[in-house]
């Protein structure tokens, strides 16, 4: 049975939730603060995590955060609040997706299922990995080792970035509009905002001058592009 683990501080919820995905055949655990949903992750390596915002003990960002450094688990972010903000920060940080609110436990039900349909990354059903590493310049993608390393030295990742950059460097000019690089690594995912987010997760990570990347080039109005060396 595949794993679920939700983490909320209102049992009536909880139990709701609980109750809702047990129906529909999921194994079901659940922790009500954040050092809690830190232990409970780490334990059960659980396939999907529904995860609360306001926690107490920690909130959920910052859980979304610490379970990203050992778990790919998908994560669904439940909040009150539904600025803007609070959702790149939650996607920032690794969050898959988003719940604002009141919501029908249906509609989460809905969004566990169309997560866990999409292609995890890194995972087994996932297309084997080239075993000759990719290079632009000073980067090395190694995907048969899943390393990064840039001038020499490695590059933390998580996994959904190392798919992103990936799936450009195998293709270097070519352009991907945000459709096409949603299909080609969150599969189903409906909200392109979320490539905007994990591409500049990568800047970060890899550019020196975030203002004037040299490897990953925004297209104006059509997307984003690897930049190999001679046309920089």
């Amino acid at each position: 049975m595949t794993q679920v683990l939700i983490v909320d501080d209102e049992p009536n919820l909880l139990d709701l939730l609980r109750d809702y995905l047990k129906r529909e055949g999921y194994e079901v655990a659940t922790a009500e603060d954040g050092p809690a949903a830190i232990e409970e992750a780490r334990r059960l390596d659980p396939a999907l995590i529904v995860l609360d915002v306001m926690l107490p003990g920690i909130d959920g960002i910052e859980v979304c955060r610490q379970i990203r450094r050992f778990s790919d688990a998908y994560i669904l972010m439940l909040t009150a609040r539904a600025e803007e903000i609070d959702k790149i920060i939650g996607l920032s940080v690794g969050a898959d997706d988003y719940v604002t609110k009141p919501f029908s436990p249906r509609e989460v039900v809905a969004r566990v299922k169309a997560l866990l349909r999409r292609p995890r990354a890194g995972g087994q059903d996932m297309p084997p990995a080239e075993s000759i590493p990719l290079r632009v310049g000073d980067l090395v993608i190694d995907e048969a080792a899943h390393t990064v390393t840039l001038a020499g030295a490695p590059v933390a990742l998580t996994a959904r970035e190392f798919s992103l950059l990936a799936t450009l460097a195998r293709h270097p000019r070519r352009v991907f509009t945000r459709a096409q690089l949603l299909e080609q690594v969150w599969g189903d995912y409906y909200d392109d905002h979320v490539v905007d987010v994990h591409i500049g997760n990568l800047r970060k990570k890899l550019e020196e001058d975030m203002a004037h990347p040299r490897y990953i080039t925004t297209v104006r109005g059509v997307g984003y592009r690897m930049t190999p060396d001679d046309a920089r």
